[in-house]
C-alpha cells in the first residue's frame, strides 16, 4: 500500500512538473511579433557582435542601443550610382542599422563610422521600437533587453 501511494505521488509530481515547465518560445519572453533575436536577453557577446531582431511578417522597426536611436537604412532603398542594384550584385552597406523589408529583419554591426563604433565592455541595453506596417509607427510597441560584452 505504501509503495503504491509513493508511486502515485511520484507520477503526480512528474505530471505537475511537465505542466509547470516553460520551454522554447514561452521561456524566451519575446513579444509575439519577434521570431528571434541575437544577442538574447542576458547573453554575453564580443564587442563587434552583430545585433539582429527578426520579426514575423508584416512588421517594421527601429533599433536603440544604450538609449541611442540608430539611423536606419532600408535595403530596398540602397542604390548603386542612382540605379537600383541588380539582383545578386554586391552592395556596400552603410554604417547604420539596416532593415530588410523582404525578411523583416533589423540588424546593426558596430563599425568605424557608425554612431556606435564598438560596444564597450560591460552591460548594454537594447531596445526595439516596432509596429505593424499596416498600422504605422504611431501604434508602435517597445521591447527592451540587456546583454553584456566582454
Amino acid at each position: 500500500m505504501i509503495t503504491s501511494v509513493g508511486i502515485a505521488l511520484g507520477l503526480v509530481m512528474i505530471i505537475f512538473g511537465f505542466r509547470a515547465s516553460q520551454t522554447g518560445r514561452d521561456e524566451s519572453g519575446l513579444p509575439d511579433a519577434v521570431e528571434r533575436m541575437s544577442p538574447a536577453d542576458g547573453d554575453r557577446v564580443l564587442r563587434q557582435s552583430q545585433i539582429i531582431v527578426d520579426f514575423f511578417e508584416g512588421y517594421e522597426a527601429v533599433l536603440f542601443i544604450d538609449g541611442i536611436e540608430l539611423p536606419t537604412t532600408r535595403l530596398d532603398e540602397l542604390t548603386s550610382g542612382g540605379q537600383q542594384a541588380a539582383p545578386g550584385a554586391q552592395v556596400e552597406l552603410p554604417p547604420t542599422a539596416v532593415f530588410d523589408p523582404g525578411n523583416f529583419i533589423i540588424s546593426f554591426q558596430p563599425q568605424v563610422g557608425a554612431v556606435i563604433e564598438e560596444l564597450t565592455q560591460g552591460e548594454h541595453q537594447g531596445k526595439v521600437l516596432y509596429w505593424q506596417i499596416t498600422e504605422g509607427r504611431e501604434k508602435s510597441r517597445v521591447y527592451t533587453w540587456k546583454f553584456v560584452t566582454d
